[in-house]
């Protein structure tokens, strides 16, 4: 399952790719908004948003992209670790 992350904390990146990588997931993760993020984003098959991390710019961008591929979105308000190990039990035991 390829997963991208957007929003979040810069210092828990390295956190955030070793819970995915424990779930059998590829993450890419994206705490900055860049210029190219749309074409960064690729076709994931589940979108996470860490609502209170990130700019409506950026989240825009995420959401329209995740659309076009029919990527489920997860929308989460917190970005710790244990949220993330939260949505990812949901999303690959269902």
């Amino acid at each position: 399952m390829s997963i991208v992350i957007v929003g979040g904390h810069d210092r828990m990146v390295h956190q955030y790719k070793k819970i995915c990588k424990e779930y059998k997931c590829k993450a890419k993760v994206f705490t900055q908004m860049s210029g190219n993020l749309s074409e960064k984003i690729g076709s994931p098959d589940l979108l996470i948003l860490f609502t209170n991390t990130v700019s409506h710019k950026m989240v825009h961008c995420a959401v329209t992209e995740a659309e076009k591929c029919n990527a489920q979105i997860v929308r989460c308000h917190t970005s710790s670790g244990n949220a993330l190990n939260e949505i990812l039990q949901n999303a690959c035991t269902a």
